[in-house]
Formats: C-alpha cells, structure tokens, sequence
C-alpha cells in the first residue's frame, strides 16, 4: 500500500500501539527554552528521574531575554528566574545550554536548523507550539505542554495518537512582491483557524518546490494557526544542501548512510490523504490581517469584509473589529501605523531580513513608526554584517536589535503600547499577544517596510515596481 511522507516517519517512531489509544512514540530530537522547562524539571525531580538521553535535548534562551544590552544583568526577575533555572537545569542534567552571549544562541526555531540539528525524517519536539517550523526539513515537529516535556526528559517517549492527513496543494509561479509568508495567511484565510485541526497537513506542489528552505520554514511554522498539529514539506536538493556541513548533522559515511533514509521520504504515487486542497498561486497577492486571528486576513489592497459575507458569529466578528477600530468595507491601504516589528520564528531569518532591505535601501523611516528590527540568532546578525545589510538599515534609520522572540509576545520588554497598531511579521494577532491593549497586523516582511517608510499600510509592489523602473 503506497505511503504518504507522514505515514513512513510517523509509523518508523512508534515504539508500541496502545489498543483504542495513543502511540507510544519515540522522540529524536527535543529543544526546551526557559518558559516551558523549569516546572518540567521540578517534576522529574520530585519523582526521583533523571534525563535519559541528554544529548537528545537542546537548550536555549529566546523568549524572556532582551533585545538590548543583553551583555547586562536581565532586570525583570521573574525572567532573570526562568533564565537562571534553565542554565542551572541545564548543568545538572548534562545537556547543551546555549544561554545569552553565547554565539549559538537565538530564539530555539531559528537555532535549530541553522546548527544541523534539524534532520529529515526526524521527530522534534518543544514546549512551544510552533516548533511546526522544522517539518520544513520533512520532520514530524509539534509542540506540547509542560508534562509532556517532562515525559520526553525521563523516557525520550511521548504518547500520542495519530493525527489525521491532510494535503495542500500550491501550483504555479508566484507573482510581484508575494512572499511565503503570504502564501501562509493565504492558506489561513481559506482554512480559518481551525480548519486543519486534527490534521498533520503536508504541503506540496510547484510554490513548495520553488520557495528557499528559510520560505518553508515560514509555511510549516504558520500551519498551527490554522488549528494543524504540524505541517511538513518533502525533503529534496534544496534541504540536502542546506544542512550540509553544519555542526550537528552527520558527516562522511554517516551522511552517506544517512542520505539512502532521507531520500526515501517523499509520498508514494497513489497515497491516500483523509482530505486535500488546491489552490492557485496567482490567486494570492501580499496579505495583511485586519481581526484578532490569523484566519482574519486579506490581499493588502482589499478592503475588510461585511459581516454578512463572513462564516461564523456576527457579534463575534464586530466585535474583533471594534477591538481593532476598524470598520466593515475599511480599505487597509493607508491606514496610518505607529510600529513594525520584524523578527520572530517566522521571520526573523536572514532571508527575511535581506527582503526587508530590498524596500527600505535609499528610503528612510517615516517620523511616526518606530521599529524593531530583531535577528532570530546570533548567526543572523553576523550575515546581517557579512552582507552590508546592518548599513542600509543604519541608513536608513533603523536600528538592529540583539536576538530574541522579542516583540512576537508580551513576555519581554518590547511591547506594544496599548492602542498603538503595529505591523508584525510574527504569527499571531490575538488580543493583547503583543502587550495589552495592542493591536497587530500580520504581514511580511515586504509590507512591514514598505509600510515603515510610509508611515502606514503600504503595498509593497509599488515601492518594487518603482526601484525596477528607477
């Protein structure tokens, strides 16, 4: 019987079928940051375990750490806390602690992939839901909560039952200024947020093939938002290419051996999904969102549906938007912004920061935005030196910040004031999630900059038309 991607690195990690229940299923890789973890360990302490495969579990710092100064004492105690524990835990247990200062460190999605850790046809773990971001390398990746980090500390084993498949399908070429992370709100948009709950969504066709590994990073980190319990893409040249060589994956024969596995991941002709989707690439243009979900979005230069014409409760619907002071049939085109926040697991990659220069080279802040631009790691930002790209930010009146989650949650010190609109590149809009009171526009990294210099939402097509005719 043909097998899908899922079906073979699913099927290969079970250690034992629990009749009607869940499968016990082994864990290859697990990353833990400071948030998550400390409670994790006080468990397995309080019930006299150990960590079983320490070399299995990657520590680092990213969500509670600054995004200035980080060479200074972290001033807010209950993060100098989460901080303090997750080096010390770290210590005892004999596992890899990439802590601030430290050239490895960056928020835990970036750091991943970047140091080979992530491998094809791996199972990864983290308590944080967005660890999705890994199925990029045709990984099974997914988040869990805190008991189920500890679980994975003492046995390297979680239980968990099977999800349902589900494949989706973008053919076609990409037009002007469409980026993958507009291809994500895209798909998000027709889904809903809980369109693929259930499911673990493989996503496949030509937009797939062409996009950069930092491109399906963004893809599969988005799949959560949509209610997926992780998105993976097939893995191919371009992610063969990509780990080559980097510190943690295997080298010589090992890679040799390693590679006759990885090229057997693909799905079968004739493999079966529960349910599938198609869309066309021509039919997504740059997005935004205008709610409080990420389900809430639209092309930028649409304007915001009636409630009428939308699924779902009305007074649900009116009452995100009041939250947002927007108004049914609003154009988002010019609406005047007070931040950007560039950065995040989803887009806080050197990809990211190389589309964001495209705009903003030879243009300057407008007066009324103030901007965070955060690199997901430290490697990050020497490529940021190593291409010059530090001196047109600097240019154009931007400042660099030291890595972090930063401004993606409210758990640190960038947050939005209350009331402000900020244009993120980050993955969630709910109310509150960048500080309280705060309101978020999800977009891509061309819109945040072309919405920077202007001052408010922008389409990012006319400033790269524009440099094309210059």
């Amino acid at each position: 019987m043909a097998k899908t991607l899922f079906d073979k690195v699913w099927d290969s990690h079970v250690v034992r079928q629990v009749k009607d229940g869940p499968d016990v299923f082994f864990i290859d890789r697990h990353f833990i940051h400071e948030v998550t973890s400390p409670v994790a360990f006080l468990g397995l302490e309080s019930r006299g375990n150990s960590v079983v495969y320490p070399e299995r579990t990657f520590a680092t710092a990213d969500h509670n750490t600054p995004t200035i100064n980080q060479h200074l004492p972290v001033a807010d105690p209950l993060s100098a806390n989460q901080l303090d524990a997750l080096e010390n835990n770290a210590a005892k247990h004999g596992i890899s602690h990439w802590g601030l200062g430290d050239i490895n460190n960056g928020i835990v999605h970036v750091v991943g992939p970047e140091n080979g850790i992530t491998l094809p046809g791996a199972t990864i773990v983290c308590g944080d839901s967005h660890t999705s971001t890994h199925g990029a390398f045709g990984a099974i990746a997914f988040g869990i909560g805190t008991s189920e980090v500890e679980m994975v500390l003492s046995t390297q084993c979680i239980m968990q039952p099977k999800p349902k498949k589900m494949r989706i399908n973008v053919n076609g070429k990409l037009g002007l200024g469409v980026t993958p992370k507009d291809v994500a709100l895209y798909i998000i948009s027709k889904q809903t947020t809980s369109g693929a709950t259930g499911f673990f969504v493989e996503y496949a066709g030509d937009v797939f093939e062409d996009m950069t590994m930092e491109g399906r990073m963004t893809v599969c980190n988005l799949s959560i938002e949509m209610g997926a319990r992780g998105g993976m893409i097939a893995p191919d040249a371009k992610t063969y290419e990509y780990i080559k060589g980097r510190s943690q994956t295997p080298k010589g024969a090992d890679w040799d051996k390693a590679m006759k596995y990885w090229e057997t991941l693909y799905t079968e002709e004739g493999a079966e999904f529960d349910v599938e989707f198609n869309y066309e690439a021509s039919d997504i243009e740059p997005m935004i969102t205008y709610g409080t979900n990420p389900g809430m979005g639209i092309g930028v230069t649409k304007s915001i549906p009636l409630a009428e014409n939308v699924e779902g409760g009305v007074e649900t619907y009116k009452k995100s938007l009041g939250y947002m002071s927007f108004s049914e049939g609003d154009s988002m085109i010019g609406k005047e912004i007070d931040f950007v926040f560039l950065g995040s697991c989803t887009n806080g990659r050197i990809e990211d920061f190389r589309a964001f220069c495209s705009i903003v080279v030879g243009r300057k802040k407008a007066d009324n935005v103030t901007a965070w631009l955060v690199p997901g790691s430290h490697k990050v930002v020497d490529q940021i030196k190593e291409e010059g790209l530090d001196k047109i930010i600097d240019n154009a009146g931007f400042v660099l910040r030291e890595p972090g989650c930063s401004a993606c949650l409210a758990m640190n010190d960038d947050k939005i004031p209350s009331g402000k609109l900020s244009v993120s590149t980050s993955n969630r809009n709910f109310e509150g999630r960048q500080g309280p009171g705060s309101r978020t526009l999800l977009a891509s990294p061309l819109v945040a900059a072309a919405s920077a210099v202007e001052g408010k939402v922008t389409d990012p097509r006319t400033i790269l038309t524009a440099n094309a005719n210059a």
